[in-house]
């Protein structure tokens, strides 16, 4: 086993870090200790920065830029206020009403944004003004958004879906769209589940029932909004174009209907297109270094040999899926999904095949556990938005998501060890066998 190149690789990147050190700068320069272990000095920082280039040198990775555009169109646009509307109509009469529309407003606007920081921060500043007028604690409002916010990683379209497809070297992006939506579905459902139980312990009132008129006036409203998963994944799905033109044709719908709602002026445009470039350049130099890092990992042999001890520990797949499972979470804690799906993919993902795992069903899997640590300190991005958004402090928050934790995790069972719940969309359209 490569153990001293792990041992390298592992405590140069926790020494950076702890040092605080960027994340990204963390990755390549661990990298690119761990090759010097092999190569001479000038042959090592070559092949690093050869590796950098030559990894976003990939067709794919342009729907990045196009899908954050996008999400920051959607997040100006006034779709955010509609959609709340709309699932304030469907839920907002049952006990804790407000709290289900937080829940449905996250999970619609995540699905059509693709970004779990874009939707705690548009729905968390709409939603939480309501919810403490109506009597609801603000901490109570805040766990509810955070932990709903995530929804929107696993519903389509999703950019780390499309990372992860990266990482594993080509799994079908519109294969993981599809899988995407039935856990996606399922955790938003334990939420509301879990919402509801919470809202009638602390008799949180009921919403005012909709009439049908309101509901479809609403509906209507919202359908320009949600008819964009229409056009993005039925496109993927019936091969009219590929996941990089769809966000294209997710830009240009995006802008149309920004025009149509007269929301984004053109004073807008030049802040919107400059807070994509700048997520755009954190999102792909982490992609370039994480790719560098995968290479170095490969050529020491690393994965190999992290798999072959994992199957010596026991040839039992559920036993792996949980050391695996336990693996995630405890990185999810400390590392951002990004990096750590460019990172732990190509280690773990020839142990789930050997077991049997489809990689279909291990992407979801997988960004389905990270995105619990998008909820946890210290480095949860979306817990730190949701809180910002909320005006309250994280220690008062971290309560009131305890059990808003445990549902996420049982949601994250069912979905590992039921594949059917992940893979029964995509082999029904016939994207994987």
């Amino acid at each position: 086993m490569a153990f001293i190149e792990v041992l390298v690789l592992v405590l140069t990147f926790i020494i950076l870090l702890g040092v605080g050190l960027p994340i990204a700068f963390s990755i390549a320069i661990s990298a690119t200790v761990t090759l010097l272990l092999s190569v001479p000095a000038m042959a090592a920082l070559t092949t690093i920065a050869q590796r950098m280039a030559t990894g976003l040198d990939s067709f794919t990775l342009l729907a990045i830029p196009f899908f954050i555009l996008a999400g920051q169109l959607m997040n100006s646009g006034g779709i955010a206020r509609r959609l709340i509307d709309f699932a304030r109509a469907l839920v907002g009469a049952l006990p804790g009403g407000l709290a289900f529309v937080n829940i449905v407003a996250n999970m619609l606007f995540g699905a059509i944004s693709g970004s779990a920081v874009a939707s705690a921060s548009a729905i968390g500043g709409a939603m939480g003004p309501r919810m403490e007028k109506e009597g609801y604690d603000k901490a109570f409002s805040a766990a509810i958004n955070i932990s709903s916010a995530t929804t929107g990683l696993i519903i389509p379209p999703s950019n780390t879906l499309i990372v992860f497809s990266l990482a594993s070297g080509g799994v079908s992006i519109a294969a993981l769209f599809m899988a995407g939506y039935l856990p996606g579905l399922l955790i938003g459902g334990l939420l509301m589940l879990t919402a509801g139980i919470m809202a009638k312990r602390r008799n949180y009132p009921r919403g005012e029932k909709a009439s049908f008129a309101e509901v479809a006036r609403t509906l209507v409203s919202a359908t320009p909004s949600l008819l964009m998963l229409v056009v993005v994944i039925g496109g993927i799905v019936n091969g009219l174009f590929t996941a990089t033109e769809a966000s294209a044709i997710a830009v240009l719908y995006s802008a149309c209907l920004a025009a149509v709602y007269r929301e984004v002026s053109q004073k807008h445009i030049r802040p919107l297109l400059l807070d994509t470039i700048k997520t755009t350049s954190i999102v792909l130099f982490l992609v370039a270094t994480s790719i560098a890092l995968s290479w170095v990992m490969a050529y020491e042999n690393i994965p190999q040999s992290i798999t072959t001890a994992l199957l010596n520990i026991s040839d039992n797949p559920i036993l792996i899926l949980l050391i695996i499972n336990v693996i995630l979470l405890a990185v999810g804690v400390f590392m951002d999904i990004t990096p750590a799906i460019l990172i732990f993919t190509p280690i773990f993902l020839p142990v789930v095949v050997a077991t049997g795992m489809d990689p279909v069903h291990f992407g979801v899997m997988m960004i389905l556990n990270l995105c619990i640590g998008l909820c946890t300190p210290p480095v949860g991005s979306v817990l730190f938005v949701g809180c910002s958004v909320a005006k309250i402090k994280i220690q008062n928050v971290i309560k009131p998501l305890l059990p808003l934790f445990i549902t996420m995790l049982v949601g994250l069972m069912l979905v590992t060890f039921l594949p059917e719940i992940s893979l029964t969309l995509p082999r029904a359209l016939g994207l994987i066998d």
